[in-house]
C-alpha cells in the first residue's frame, strides 16, 4: 500500500511539470519569469502566508496563500483563465502545489518559477 501511494504521489508530481490546457503547468527559470514580467502583462502570485508576504515580496505580487486556493479565491485574483500567471513561494514547494491547483481549476497559462529565497532581483518590504 505504501508503494502504491508513493507511486501515485510521484505521478501527480510529474503530471504537474508539463504546460498547456490539460491541467498542467510550466516550470520556468527565475530569469524567464523576470523577462515575462518586464515584457508583457502577467499576474504574479505569491502563494506564501500573509506574514511571509509582509516580510518581503516581489514588486507587483498578489497574495493568494496556497491553502486558500479554490475556484472562488482564484477567480477573485485572476480575471481570466487564459491570463499568464506566474507563481512563487519561499523555496519552490508550495508554488508547485499552487500551480498544479490552478491548472486543475482550468487556468491555461500557469508558470511556476520557484522561491523568493533565490530571487536575484528586487524585493519590496
Amino acid at each position: 500500500m505504501k508503494r502504491m501511494l508513493a507511486l501515485l504521489c510521484s505521478l501527480v508530481l510529474l503530471a504537474g511539470c508539463g504546460g498547456g490546457s490539460d491541467g498542467t503547468y510550466l516550470q520556468i527559470s527565475q530569469e524567464e519569469a523576470k523577462e515575462l514580467m518586464d515584457t508583457q502583462e502577467v499576474i504574479l502570485l505569491d502563494v506564501r502566508e500573509q506574514e511571509e508576504y509582509d516580510g518581503g515580496h516581489i514588486p507587483g505580487a498578489l497574495l493568494l496563500p496556497v491553502g486558500t486556493i479554490d475556484e472562488e479565491s482564484a477567480a477573485a485574483v485572476i480575471p481570466a483563465k487564459e491570463d499568464t500567471v506566474l507563481v512563487y513561494c519561499r523555496s519552490g514547494n508550495r508554488s508547485k502545489t499552487a500551480a498544479a491547483a490552478l491548472a486543475e481549476l482550468g487556468y491555461t497559462d500557469v508558470r511556476e518559477f520557484g522561491g523568493i529565497n533565490t530571487w536575484p532581483y528586487e524585493i519590496e518590504q
